[in-house]
């Protein structure tokens, strides 16, 4: 089966500007599959899977939505059957892209489709919301969002520049994508996480581990970049983690914007994904401008990282959490595993001299981590901070070698 562009929306009330879309596809000679998310008309033209399809996916019909004619039922109804048709397309190999468009609605029913696909299809999703917070649509998949300026409704001298823009944009991809070449040697894949002080570490491991052959891919650890490597973790791209910057645990706990959530440092473990985990960053909860600050924090330490961004300081309680957090999250891991702690410091702050430096936090994460971890795990204690060359030979060795070991263990 050749590869489609997949355009999904309600054919009800943005039929015209879908026909618009699957005209200039394939006018480049790109071949489409329509799905249809509409719920109360008809279509305005023929789709490949109709929006009863797409309802039956999600748990209902379109007899029962019409008939409920509530608004918020219908669009949670399609946003389900959306992902799960996606996914169904995904797994039959015919999706080179996806396209969608909207205003609130038509964005969440599309990102939900884009959401289910594999990292590395083309996504493409014209939206009214796209100048605003678009990490709900996002996620942590590759969808490139395009804002609509005007509303879409109806085709105006402006929305149809955008909506040809998307159009060529998207079948440029699929163009391109098909014309590569089968790559000779599949590199392995392994994931790191990053922050700007941690990343003399980090810049060391890449570069060891991409001196032996490793392809590298580095996460910003700002909750989203967590949630993407955990994610590719889950998907089988990535086969080895230097997990050097676990900053997110300490947003999670206290409450700062670079949360991942929860699960944050349980994928690797549960994937039997060897790993190397380290405290990077603990030292530090995010908030936005200084304004944006909880009055709860009031009188804690705080250091203006940039205009944007500014860092709050763990406290002595706090860090011997994070420790029994993280010890206890890598007492589950079904992987090899490894800790190392640099007592030096856990960033670029926390270090003698700078505006984080604290002897007694480092201790009680120490503690925190000393007191709960299995004692079968490795825990390499080094006296440097964590952006010490020292330490970052360590932990690419340690990685190399449970590497090693796992594709040793492997072929026996």
């Amino acid at each position: 089966m050749g590869k489609k562009a997949v355009l999904i929306g309600a054919l009800d009330t943005k039929g015209e500007e879908y026909r618009f879309v699957k005209e200039k596809l394939e006018n480049m000679g790109i071949e489409t599959l329509v799905v249809n998310t509409g719920v109360l008309g008809e279509p305005a033209f023929p789709p490949d899977i109709s929006g009863d399809e797409v309802a039956r996916a999600g748990g209902s019909d379109l007899f029962r939505l019409r008939e409920q004619n509530d608004r918020g039922t219908a669009v949670a109804t399609m946003t389900r059957g959306a992902a799960v048709i996606a996914g169904q397309l995904a797994e039959s190999g015919v999706v080179g892209g996806m396209f969608g468009m909207g205003g609130t609605a038509g964005t969440t029913v599309a990102a939900s489709a884009m959401q289910s696909l594999p990292v590395g299809i083309p996504k493409v999703l014209v939206s009214t919301v796209a100048s605003g917070n678009t990490r709900p649509y996002v996620g942590v998949k590759d969808i490139a969002m395009m804002y609509s300026v005007v509303d879409i409704a109806g085709l105006n001298v402006l929305s149809r520049r955008i909506l040809s823009n998307a159009a060529y944009a998207l079948g440029g991809m699929i163009r391109e994508m098909a014309s590569e070449l089968p790559q000779q040697e599949e590199k392995v894949t392994l994931g790191m996480t990053m922050f700007g002080v941690t990343t003399p570490c980090v810049t060391r491991v890449r570069e060891i581990l991409e001196s032996k052959g490793y392809d590298l891919l580095v996460f910003h650890a700002t909750g989203t970049g967590g949630l993407a490597m955990e994610e590719l973790i889950r998907a089988g791209y990535i086969k080895g983690v230097a997990d050097i910057t676990t900053t997110e645990l300490a947003d999670e706990l206290v409450g700062g914007i670079f949360s991942a959530g929860p699960n944050r440092l349980e994928a690797a473990g549960a994937c039997g994904v060897p790993q190397v985990v380290s405290v990077g960053a603990l030292d530090m909860v995010n908030f936005g401008p200084p304004e944006t600050v909880p009055e709860r924090f009031s009188g804690r330490k705080f250091y203006r990282h940039n205009p944007t961004t500014t860092l709050m300081r763990t406290t002595v309680e706090e860090n011997y959490r994070l420790g029994t957090i993280l010890a206890r999250k890598l007492n589950q891991s079904q992987s090899p595993t490894v800790l190392v702690f640099p007592r030096g410091g856990v960033s670029l702050l926390d270090r003698e001299g700078q505006p984080f430096a604290g002897e007694e936090e480092r201790q009680a994460l120490y503690d925190g981590i000393k007191e709960h971890l299995r004692q079968d795990i490795p825990f390499i204690e080094m006296p440097e901070d964590i952006n010490d060359p020292a330490v970052a030979d360590v932990i690419a060795e340690q990685l190399l070698q449970l590497l090693g070991n796992n594709e040793a263990a492997k072929k026996s």
